[in-house]
């Protein structure tokens, strides 16, 4: 009889070493190119909603559809929210993004979304705590602006980063946000459209 042969191919996923001492992508998700600049475009990528898988509604012109909803019926649009919460599921869930091959966790084989803890670690890695700082850093980061979780406009595009953490806080979940001023750690509505930067476990 015939023999089928199956060809894998490993991709590479473009990463950089921190002088945290930990690997991360060289980009955001979505990004078609590592930061050439802090005002990069083509370094932007997608914009997630907390805890929501590679689907389509990451896309910065996705439509958006009015929520909350049920899990497993999100579709592929970016869904609002303008009740508390504001977080695009009916019920929360906490679980989503937590580990490496999480079913929801958007990041390449064997890389996560990172807690706040390794968010902030690069934050205190930054020369300067500011946008500046996070472009001069080994990640690159630049100011991808946001999606508002009320509407789904984008937001101060070119001016400040946010970036999801994989950590929870109440009904909302930590960021990284930084722009010409300052960098901090915060929390945020879990249906606000963010980067994200994925960490190698």
């Amino acid at each position: 009889g015939g023999q089928t042969c199956t060809l894998t191919r490993t991709v590479a996923v473009p990463s950089v070493l921190s002088p945290t001492g930990r690997t991360w992508m060289n980009r955001n998700l979505g990004a078609t190119q590592v930061a050439t600049s802090s005002t990069d475009v083509a370094s932007y990528g997608d914009l997630y909603q907390w805890g929501r898988k590679e689907d389509g509604h990451q896309i910065r012109t996705s439509s958006q559809t009015a929520g909350p909803v049920a899990a497993g019926t999100e579709g592929v649009n970016f869904i609002t929210s303008s009740i508390s919460p504001y977080d695009w599921l009916t019920v929360q869930d906490n679980t989503r993004w937590q580990t490496v091959g999480e079913a929801n966790n958007p990041c390449p084989s064997g890389y996560r979304l990172p807690t706040e803890t390794e968010l902030n670690n690069e934050r205190a890695a930054f020369s300067t705590d500011n946008a500046a700082g996070a472009y001069a850093s080994a990640l690159k980061l630049p100011v991808a602006g946001y999606r508002l979780y009320s509407n789904g406009t984008l937001d101060f595009v070119g001016s400040i980063g946010y970036y999801w953490s994989s950590t929870v806080s109440g009904t909302n979940a930590r960021i990284l946000t930084f722009q010409s001023l300052v960098a901090n750690v915060g929390s945020t509505y879990r249906a606000s459209g963010y980067s994200v930067r994925c960490i190698k476990d």
